[in-house]
């Protein structure tokens, strides 16, 4: 594969993943209020690995045209936004894990990983961006097959995602974790950011099809 073409789509990426939406909020919120990064930041890598897959397995163009399947994609992505925007605004103060055995811990980090997955994965601008993007740095000459050529740039997504998320979610551990006031206040941002962004994704999709 080119490299010329895998750093242009590299660029493009990492403009894309650091412009702030769900996925910065969900990691700014659950650094700033739950000290915790790793497992945040492995879930939504681990979503944008499943939506590499879709492309890998040729399904990402079937569902794109296919409207009702977007509309009911939509929904439930929006949804669950709303619904992890409203579990932080519930809990912005954070959690108290001092106390908490081995088990616990496990499953919680458990937890944080699904619904990092959540986050990515159903977010449906996220599959639009792999469904336009992705093929656009693919070529038919090269001599990896298609499949291998968009799972490669996946790939590429998903390490640029390390690259900006892990970072930002340490330093509002440390940064904002360490100022209580700010930490509460950037965590109610950050889940009335969600539910801002999951119900203007219902409500564009709401327009498209009307």
């Amino acid at each position: 594969m080119q490299l010329s073409a895998v750093l242009a789509f590299a660029a493009i990426a990492f403009t894309l993943i650091a412009v702030p939406g769900p996925d910065w909020a969900y990691v700014l919120a659950a650094g700033a209020r739950d000290h915790v990064v790793l497992p945040v930041v492995g879930g939504v890598m681990a979503g944008y690995v499943i939506l590499t897959a879709i492309m890998v397995a040729g399904v990402g163009p079937l569902v794109a045209a296919a409207p009702a399947t977007l509309t009911a994609l939509t929904i439930a992505g929006s949804a669950y936004l709303v619904h992890l925007g409203i579990r932080v605004l519930a809990r912005p103060g954070g959690i108290e894990r001092s106390g908490a055995t081995g088990t616990a811990l496990a499953a919680s980090r458990l937890g944080y990983l699904r619904r990092g997955m959540g986050v990515s994965a159903l977010n449906p601008k996220g599959l639009l961006i792999f469904l336009s993007i992705l093929p656009q740095f693919t070529r038919s000459e090269n001599d990896w097959p298609l499949p291998m050529q968009l799972g490669a740039l996946g790939i590429v997504f998903v390490l640029i995602c390390a690259v900006v998320y892990i970072p930002l979610g340490h330093a509002a551990d440390r940064v904002l974790g360490a100022r209580p006031g700010i930490a509460r206040r950037t965590t109610q941002l950050a889940g009335a950011t969600m539910i801002v962004v999951g119900l203007a994704l219902l409500g564009e999709r709401i327009i498209e099809t009307s």
